[in-house]
């Protein structure tokens, strides 16, 4: 908002799906909390934040997709950049004259390049949120390919000429100054107020709601007890109206995945081949565990055939797609997380980790260059480098479960970090990083 009082307009750009970009809608909710108006633009196949879609702050323009025609890839690139790029500019030419367009990168082609076009022809200012590089993504699956290195060519020129930027990390900060001289503030992610810890109480109520589809959730056996109202696989209500979780229950492990080739689900396979190994030459120590990976993505159903195939006696897995109110309250039930991000740039961080550490739940995550400004290794989580080491991680920490006394210091002295971590959220470190700048 203006000294004078008047309200700014705002746009921020999504070449993806809204409703799986957590980060641009906290953007987007932050700003129309604090002064803004903002035009919302991108696709709609999941549906955003409910406090973004009744905010009469925002207006959400969706984008209509590409359609699906056979064509060769390259081919089928230039098409679709093309409709995007048309699709972008009908849009941006429709609404209120923004103050700044906000673009989240990747991708950077056309969403970056339309933006500073229209910039330039509305005298507004360009700021790029680096989330990583695109045309590190494209040489996953095609580092020699003419696209590839052509992208590489038009973020950085693009990127060198917004009038500010964001990103996610301070490697990634000093990789842009140093290749591209891009200047970015590091915006760490943090948690918004959703993803907390939650009593006992409402996990058993999460887990009967759950239960109702998912089968690994339901108990074993019916709740006849005398004095027993309600069971799930974890958790029991007595007729006073407490409730308790079962003595001996399963562990219930907890991944999210965009089932895209950076996260290389097989790891997660290979080490709970290992755990159910284990586990049955060890039952007494190794309790069966319930493994949930959330999210969707391309490679869904290709992992859900290899899992369906296994013969697994004591690990359940799952693969739902859980509300949005439901995902935070599920990773604050449960007892340890997985993340599989390995980063194509090597200079960004697993959103997924900074949702569980505000629920307040251990992760083990993927080594490489720069997780260790996020995940410290035996004080908030776990680092491996193969699914030898994170089946370690898991069977360690399983170990009788979930009564394991030798344990107990080292989760306490967890919680007591991750405690540190929940104590700044997003809305405080956006305020005091990222509205100043906007304010400019």
């Amino acid at each position: 908002m203006k000294p004078d009082g008047k309200v700014q307009n705002a746009c921020v750009i999504v070449l993806g799906d809204i409703g799986r970009s957590p980060r641009m809608q906290y953007h987007v909710k932050s700003l129309s909390e604090n002064g803004f108006t903002v035009d919302f633009i991108g696709y709609i196949s999941s549906p955003p934040l409910e406090e973004i879609r009744s905010s009469p702050n925002v207006r959400i323009h969706e984008l209509n997709p590409f359609p699906e025609l056979e064509l060769p890839t390259i081919l089928k690139y230039l098409f679709k950049t093309i409709w995007q790029a048309l699709g972008l500019l009908i849009t941006l030419m429709s609404i209120r004259k923004p103050k700044f367009i906000l673009c989240q990168n990747p991708p950077a082609i056309p969403a970056i390049i339309v933006a500073y076009m229209y910039c330039l022809l509305a005298r507004s200012r360009l700021i790029v949120d680096w989330h990583n590089y695109t045309y590190s993504i494209l040489a996953i699956e095609s580092p020699n390919s003419p696209v590839t290195k052509i992208a590489k060519k038009l973020e950085a020129f693009f990127g060198a000429r917004a009038s500010h930027g964001f990103c996610v990390t301070k490697a990634m900060q000093e990789d842009l100054k140093a290749s591209w001289n891009v200047r970015a503030t590091v915006l760490y992610d943090r948690p918004p107020q959703q993803f907390q810890s939650i009593s006992l109480e409402e996990k058993h109520k999460l887990f009967l709601r759950l239960g109702e589809n998912i089968s690994a959730f339901r108990a074993v056996t019916s709740a006849a007890d005398i004095g027993i109202v309600e069971r799930t696989a974890f958790t029991t209500k007595y007729s006073n109206g407490d409730v308790k979780y079962v003595e001996k229950r399963p562990g219930l492990l907890i991944s999210s995945t965009s089932w895209t080739p950076d996260e290389d689900f097989s790891t997660l396979i290979s080490a709970l081949d290992q755990y159910e190994r284990m586990c049955s030459e060890n039952p007494a120590h190794y309790p069966p565990l319930v493994c949930i990976i959330t999210g969707k993505g391309p490679l869904k159903e290709k992992y859900r055939q290899i899992v369906a195939a296994k013969k697994w006696k004591r690990i359940s897995l799952e693969m739902p797609w859980l509300e949005n109110e439901d995902y935070p309250k599920l990773l604050a039930s449960s007892d340890l997380g997985v993340c599989l991000h390995y980063s194509s740039s090597g200079l960004d961080l697993p959103m997924k980790v900074v949702d569980m550490f505000g629920c307040g739940l251990p992760v083990c995550a993927v080594d490489f260059q720069c997780i260790a400004e996020l995940v410290r290794h035996g004080e908030n989580g776990f680092v491996f480098q193969d699914h030898q080491e994170l089946a370690e991680q898991i069977s360690n920490w399983f170990y009788d479960f979930p009564n394991n006394i030798a344990l107990t210091n080292m989760k306490q002295e967890m919680q007591r970090h991750l405690k540190q971590f929940q104590s700044l959220r997003w809305a405080e470190n956006w305020k005091n990083t990222a509205l100043p700048i906007f304010n400019e």
